[in-house]
């Protein structure tokens, strides 16, 4: 018959997916090794991480899931032409064949229909498409009508997730059992200018088994070749199809080596142990402190999640953790270790709740052995965490109000961490709503916020050089003389405090005819604190101790005037803006009689100018009369980019300034805000296009306008390449702590050389100490299906002395695998001690 033809064959028995699947295994042993997949593997952040990710490349159309096979499908067929042979009880489709079964399509240029032995001969270009996505391309196959049972001679396997399969031959039996003959696996795109170029890697093996119903691939006489060339061979291996996200068995080996614990491996084992739970065992075996044991729980439950982790080694070489001089380091001790736990749960869909938990046997345990949990990726402003965070938390989120609760316990790691220095907080909460209807015409809220903790010592902190070099401000000094307020600042009081505090606020903007902007605003804040503080040595020369009690109240009202002038040319539009805040309240009181353990951080500049409060926390607030004044300029530019200045100052009307009275912390001393006129703050930013940013941000002595507060900052995101860099200058100090003037450059830069390579460096240079105190410089190669990266990296930890710790680290990744990273310490990973930056 000519033409198209559409036809039905008999049904046949349940459909069972035919695709065939292969995933590479890339470790360098030799023996029977199980790969598992866990969910969610990937370590990869940071804005200069070391680690590199895989480019995400375009995936197809997302397909309708399978449907389950029927009994009774029918086998749709179209063809040019079909052929009957009834003395042969055949059926052949000729030219353009399409065959539909159960979601699954078969084209060829002939296929065969065999009604006695119900099997289908498909030749000439033969395709077969399944409903998951996976394509096989044949010259033959030979299938049951329900493509559970085959043989494909000469096929290729293209899957949805872009991986890529090749044999000579493949058979298929039971709809769960496939066997691939010489087969080739890779992941890696073909050459478009050379389709039958070898890969950049690819697996061959003699035989391959992949079992459908487990999901599991096993390999025999497999070798990977990189380039066309072996690189390593593999007598026996399993592993898991790429469809499984969650498969239990090993996983990729990290190497590292350290002067502490000498070479080591890590490498974890994995166990599904069901849908919604499993563990990770991860022992990491060191050549010269013993194998050091961790173990990762993880189970999700309907509403929410958690975790729970340890780790532990009996170490062989305690005597290493000595010093020559001095005391011992905390790592001196026979074992060491820590459990952590962290989880999260949804009450509501407005309403959470949650904790994180950490125990250490000592605060270097996780800097000595470079414990991944606790380690993150390379940021040049920072080393990585400088405490666990032990905390119970509930939280509740509405769409004009947020609620936190949640108590906390800080664990230092650092040597100079002293932990009955640091407060215990139980709890700290915050509360606040904005009504949603107009009240006065203006927007109306309040804010509470209760604080509550305690610390068993006293923290003292030297701001004289003469202090700080006798060491006079040391909680172990007994001398009550020399803990004076001209020596040293009291950081946090020992005892017990619990201070309570409410805030209301109001505010309504006006526009008048001539488009001056009126903000009359409001606030009244109360606060109630009870304290109990020990009267250790010195501490009374700073506040009183004992149980005592103190209420404070502040009533502030104020009128915020902006005049915007637009000037409109045919390059671009200005607009210069006068700004002007006048903030009437009383004299704060009980300066110095509440501990101010949450207010201590104060940089006035551009950012804080026009605040009504510019204390950063509840335990101070700032009181008397005060005028805030400035000018605002901005220039956009038809042809793109702008200009933006301003320049202000904020004047001390009357009443008691705030910032000229030192608490026990010296908070508001020394920072420009303590005289009637304040210290001159501007910034200038200029941003010709979208690729570049320049920012500098200045503070000026109001007498001698000498600089006090310096920051340059450029930006660019182009293309192929983008970096940051910042340069700073501070003056001393010295009354909160800062004795000496601070002066650097902090630089991160990349480059992408071509769609593959990329380069990437940073450095922060202090310019005080003539040295810098991090770096960074690596390069990357990166594809759809092979990640290489070696970076050399210098962090400094303060733990006792400080000392720099020079590593390399190599990065290699094959994806539907996954990766390892190699981590050697070189150079001064021991060295002598250094100056802090």
């Amino acid at each position: 018959m000519a033409g198209t033809t559409t036809a039905r064959l008999p049904s046949g028995r349940r459909h069972v997916s035919a695709g065939v699947i292969l995933l590479f295994i890339a470790a360098l042993v030799v023996g029977d090794l199980a790969l598992g997949v866990r969910e969610a593997s990937a370590q990869n952040s940071g804005a200069l991480s070391p680690f590199l990710t895989f480019r995400q490349s375009p995936r197809p159309p997302a397909k309708p899931s399978a449907r389950s096979a029927q009994k009774d499908a029918q086998m749709l067929v179209r063809a040019n032409e079909i052929q009957y042979d009834y003395n042969h009880e055949r059926v052949a489709a000729v030219g353009n064949v399409q065959i539909y079964y159960n979601g699954s399509t078969l084209e060829a240029d002939k296929v065969i229909y065999d009604q006695k032995t119900k099997r289908l001969h498909a030749e000439g270009n033969a395709r077969l498409t399944e409903a998951d996505g996976k394509v096989t391309y044949s010259n033959i196959m030979d299938l049951s009508d329900d493509y559970r049972d085959g043989f494909v001679d000469s096929l290729r396997v293209d899957s949805p997730d872009n991986t890529r399969f090749a044999a000579s031959s493949a058979t298929r039996t039971e709809g769960q059992f496939t066997v691939f003959q010489a087969g080739v696996y890779t992941a890696c795109e073909a050459c478009k200018d050379d389709p039958k170029k070898p890969p950049l890697w690819q697996v061959k093996a003699a035989r391959i088994l992949h079992d459908t119903t487990d999901k599991m691939i096993y390999f025999e006489n497999a070798t990977i070749e990189f380039f066309g060339l072996p690189v390593a061979y593999f007598p026996y291996l399993s592993a898991p199809d790429p469809t499984v996200k969650r498969k239990t068995g090993v996983l990729m080996p990290i190497f590292s080596a350290s002067g502490k614990y000498g070479a080591a491996v890590e490498v974890p084992y994995f166990w599904a142990l069901a849908p919604d739970y499993d563990f990770t065992f991860s022992p990491m075996f060191t050549t010269k402190q013993g194998p050091l044991l961790q173990g990762e729980w993880r189970q999700r439950l309907d509403n929410g999640s958690y975790t729970v982790r340890a780790a532990g080694i009996n170490q062989l070489d305690k005597d290493y953790f000595l010093r020559s001089e001095g005391p011992a380091t905390p790592g001196f001790r026979d074992f060491r270790g820590n459990i952590d736990s962290a989880g999260q749960f949804n009450i509501t869909d407005k309403w959470l709740w949650g904790w994180t938990g950490s125990v250490f046997t000592d605060r270097t345990f996780v800097q000595d052995y470079h414990l991944r949990g606790y380690q993150r990726t390379l940021d040049i402003a920072g080393t990585g965490q400088t405490e666990a965070v032990s905390q119970l938390y509930l939280q509740g989120k509405g769409d004009r109000s947020f609620f936190d609760v949640r108590a906390m316990y800080f664990y230092g790691f650092s040597e100079s961490d002293a932990q009955q220095q640091i407060p215990v907080i139980h709890p700290v909460l915050d509360y606040a709503y904005t009504f949603d209807k107009p009240v006065f015409g203006g927007e109306l809220g309040y804010s509470v916020n209760l604080t509550s903790l305690s610390r068993q010592e006293a923290s003292f902190d030297a701001i004289s050089q003469t202090a700080f070099n006798t060491n006079i401000c040391v909680t172990g000094t007994a001398d009550s003389a020399v803990k004076t307020p001209a020596n040293c600042l009291l950081r946090g009081i020992p005892g017990d405090y619990t201070r309570f505090s409410a805030e209301s606020h109001w505010r309504r903007r006006y526009i008048d005819s001539y488009g001056q902007v009126f903000t009359p605003f409001w606030s009244v804040q109360a606060s109630l604190a009870r304290q109990d503080i020990e009267n250790s040595p010195g501490v009374s020369n700073f506040i009183e101790t004992g149980d005592t009690s103190t209420a404070r109240f502040m009533p502030t009202a104020g009128l915020e005037y902006r005049y915007p002038f637009l000037n409109v040319q045919t390059w671009g539009t200005q607009m210069f803006e006068p700004i002007a805040q006048v903030i009437v309240r009383p004299n704060e009181t009980n300066i110095g009689r509440l501990p101010n353990e949450d207010a201590q951080s104060l940089v006035f500049d551009d950012s804080n100018l026009f605040r009504v409060d510019k204390f950063s926390g509840w335990d101070r607030v700032e009181g008397g009369g005060r005028a805030n004044v400035g000018v605002q300029y901005t220039a956009q530019f038809n042809r793109g980019g702008f200009v933006n200045v301003l320049f202000g100052q904020s004047y001390h009307l009357f009443g008691l300034n705030s910032f000229a009275v030192g608490d026990i912390t010296n908070t508001g001393l020394d920072s420009g805000l303590d005289k009637s006129r304040s210290d001159y703050v501007a910034r200038a930013s200029y941003q010709p296009d979208s690729t570049y940013t320049f920012t500098t941000r200045y503070r000026f002595d109001s007498d001698t306008m000498a600089i006090q507060r310096f920051e340059l900052e450029s930006r660019a995101n182009y293309d192929r390449w983008q970096y940051s860099l910042l340069y700073g200058n501070y003056a001393a100090q010295p009354e909160i702590g800062f004795i000496d003037r601070r002066e650097g450059i902090l630089g991160t830069a990349s480059l992408k050389v071509n769609s593959n390579w990329v380069l990437l460096g940073g450095a922060r240079y202090n310019l005080i100490a003539s040295r810098f105190d991090q770096t960074q410089l690596g390069a990357g190669y990166v594809d759809d299906c092979f990640i290489m990266a070696l970076n050399y990296v210098t962090n400094y930890t303060f733990s006792g002395n400080p000392v720099a710790d020079h590593r390399v680290m190599l990065q290699v990744s094959l994806r539907t695998l996954g990766g390892t990273v190699l981590s050697q310490s070189v150079g001064g990973a021991n060295g002598g001690p250094l100056s802090p930056p």
